[in-house]
Parts: C-alpha cells; structure tokens; sequence
C-alpha cells in the first residue's frame, strides 16, 4: 500500500477535499491521509510514498523532516532542497534569462546589519552605492519588497527616493528589493500543478481579499486568446526551469506584453473561500490526480524529487542558451476556450471539476531530447529554454558603512546620517541626484 500524505497547517478546506479526491478515485494500492508524525530519525524511511507541502514554509522543523523523508525516498512536493534555496529576486533574474518579461528590479541591503556582523563584515560592498544608476534603471513609481517574502507582507510602494529612505527605516534586517511599478491593464493569477496543468485565473490584486478572483480580462477576441495562450506559455516555462510540481505564477498585462510579477509561491492559497469553487474544484481534481501519478511513479529507496532545468543543466554541464525577451508589441490575443479538465492518472473514478470564470488549461507541452551527460536525478517535465549565469565581480570595496537614515527625511536633498548602525546610507549631499 502506497500512502500518499498531505501536511498543513491552519488551512482546512483544500486538505480534506484533496484527501477526499484521492481516497474517492479508488486507485489500488493508494490511499491518502493527514501526515502524523511521531519522530524523526536520520535516514531512517517514513510510511508515505508522496508528500504534498503545505506548511513546511513556516516550520522549520517540518522542512528539516521533508528533507530526510526526500533523502530516505519519499516523493516530496515540492522539491524541500530548491524551495529552501529560492528566492524572488533570483526568480526575476531568472526569468529574464528565460525571455520573459519581468519588472526592472534591483537587489538592496538591509537598512540594519544581520545578527553577528560588524561593519567590517560589509567592506566587499562599495560606499555610497550607485543610487543615480539605481533609480534611473528602475524609475518611479516603484514597489519596494522583500527579496524572499510573501503574502504581501512589508510591501510599499514609493514615489521618489526620499519616500524610499523613509520607508527603508522600517524594514530592519529585511533584504529588499526594488522594482519598477507595472500600471496593468489586466490581472491574472495561474494555477500550475505537475509541470503541465495550467488554470489561467483573472484576478485583481487591488481587491479585499475575498474579491480579488472576483475579476474578468478586459482584452476580448484575438487578442485575448494569444494573450491567455503566452500566459500559460511563460507559466510553463517558469515553473519547468524552477522545479516546482505545485506552483502560482501571477502576471501583470500591460500594453498588451504580461509580465511575470510573482512566481515563487510553492505553498499557494487554495482555500475555497478566497479562489472561489470553481477555481477550488479544477486544483483539487489536478492536484490529486498530480498526487497519483507521482504515487505510482515512485521508487522505494531511490531519490523521487523533481528538479528543475537550471539544476539539472548544470549538474550535466549542458551549454546554456539565453534567450532575448519578446519585443515591446503583443500579438493581440475570440473568448478563450472553456477550461479542460487537468491531465488524469491512468484510473479515475470521478470527473473533472468545472473551469472558472475565463480560466485555461493548457495541455502538457512536447518532451525535448534527452541530454547525452550523466543523468540527474529526476528530471522535470518537459524542458524549458537553458539557462547561462553570468558571475559578477564587486565593485570596489566600501569605505565605510552608515545608515540609509536615521531621520526622516523631508527636503529634497537627503542629510547625511551620523550614526553607522546599519548597511546602507543616504546618498551625500554633494550626490549629482536630482531633486525630486
């Protein structure tokens, strides 16, 4: 008997509905349960052939678990070892090397010091950093974010690089990043589950909570069908090269072009009362039968992760190929076809769930050649465009380390703070920044 687990936490209406889905499908040899555990022993196996994450995220200790579950050969998802090591600003650059279109952002320290450190620790970082460069590359308005967050946790949106010094003061330890803001003309959060089933969502962020699904594309006819067909593309595309079997990607349009906002959320809201039921109902269906499939797939006493294109080509010394980003002009996207029901296992007993408001399925994309080099340890499916990362020599090093700011400050021309509490520091006042 295969058991396929499931961990969580304060969620209630997507665990029980998927354990519901799997135990309803009657596979023989698989059933589904909560995950219990009672202790945790180096390398020794676990019961469950399949994890799905949900929580892990949030619980050290639950993540510490999921890795020796992986290493003893349980088939985590998602992937317990990238998810520990991604993060949103890597994801950006990332995509960019992918040719998709991303927001313009750059990478800030943090307004204080990590535990532990002492300004010697920063004398690889160049003092004053290069903020006219900065802030012309970006532009403003801007969103400034954490680099690894979610949840739209310690957001801010700021209109100038003062605005910018004084909200920096309130983000601590916080390594931020910051981004050019995308004025959208349309919205859409996408459902990728098992690197094939896709569920374009339309969705507005502006919204209560509970409204934000409550939302239609405002691109009708041609040009909203290409426009959905490059959505589910780029989704595809992202979550193959990143690894992730239960993943959100979400999607800013503007001009026509979708760029990609935010997708590293491996642990995605699925409660019914936020995506609404139809939405709820199409993840269930893909993610149960995901859970099947990988249940049958799996090997006892072998590693049975999924990895993404950037590891597994490195791992295989693969030449990398990067890709330009599409031109500024969008093909202009007849009403989108209604939702499929996502790709099944070989059995099931029940049928796939409604499509919601203006979603879209996309069916899983042809197989590339497999590579000559060794073979890694899963490869996931199917192969996205190689990835080549270019190493980057320091600038010269700092001089000294201060503050951003250790006042608000309201003038044009920021003061130059006293104090050396922290990483970063307002420009002087001899900067060539122009007054805002």
């Amino acid at each position: 008997m295969k058991k396929i687990g499931i961990l969580f936490g304060m969620e209630n209406t997507f665990p029980n509905a998927f354990i519901e889905r799997v135990n309803s499908k009657g596979e023989d040899g698989i059933i589904a349960e909560a995950v219990t555990i009672d202790k945790v022993i180096q390398a020794a196996p676990n019961e469950y052939a399949v994890i799905i994450d949900r929580i892990s995220q949030d619980v050290p200790f639950y993540r510490s678990f999921l890795k020796n579950a992986a290493l003893t050969g349980t088939a985590v998802i998602n992937n317990p070892f990238w998810w520990s090591a991604d993060e949103k600003f890597f994801n950006n650059a990332l995509a960019e090397k992918l040719g998709i279109p991303v927001p313009k952002t750059v990478l800030l320290p943090s307004k204080q010091r990590p535990d532990n450190t002492t300004e010697t620790s920063f004398r690889n970082l160049a003092f004053p950093m290069a903020w006219e460069e900065i802030f012309q590359y970006v532009g403003f308005p801007a969103y400034m974010k954490p680099h690894d967050g979610g949840g739209w946790k310690s957001v801010y949106r700021v209109v100038n690089p003062q605005d910018m010094w004084i909200k920096h003061e309130e983000t601590g330890q916080l390594v931020m990043m910051l981004q050019e803001e995308i004025v959208f003309d349309d919205y859409v959060r996408c459902y990728c589950i098992g690197q094939k089933d896709v569920l374009v969502m339309p969705y507005e962020p502006r919204n209560p909570h509970h409204l934000r699904y409550a939302a239609d594309l405002k691109a009708q006819g041609e040009e909203r069908e290409k426009l959905l067909e490059t959505i589910k593309d780029y989704t595809l595309k992202l979550n193959v090269a990143l690894g992730y079997d239960f993943n959100t990607v979400e999607f800013a349009v503007r001009g026509g072009i979708p760029y990609a906002i935010d997708f590293c959320n491996p642990a995605p809201d699925a409660d019914i009362y936020s995506v609404g039921r139809d939405n709820f109902e199409w993840v269930v269906e893909a993610a149960a039968n995901m859970a099947i499939e990988r249940a049958k797939a799996q090997v006892t006493g072998q590693i049975n992760l999924t990895w993404g294109t950037f590891i597994n080509q490195a791992v295989n010394g693969i030449p990398a190929v990067t890709q330009a980003a599409p031109a500024a002009e969008t093909p202009a996207p007849a009403e989108p076809p209604k939702a499929k029901a996502p790709t099944k296992p070989a059995k099931t007993a029940e049928k796939a769930p409604a499509a919601a408001k203006a979603p879209v399925k996309t069916a899983a994309p042809a197989k590339a050649a497999k590579p000559a080099p060794a073979k890694p340890v899963k490869e996931a499916t199917p192969s996205a465009t190689e990835v080549k990362v270019k190493a980057v020599a320091p600038k010269k090093p700092a001089k000294s380390l201060g503050a951003i700011a250790t006042e608000p400050i309201a003038e044009a021309e920021p003061k130059i703070p006293t104090t050396k509490a922290a990483v970063t520091k307002a420009p002087a006042k001899n900067s060539k920044l122009k007054k805002s």
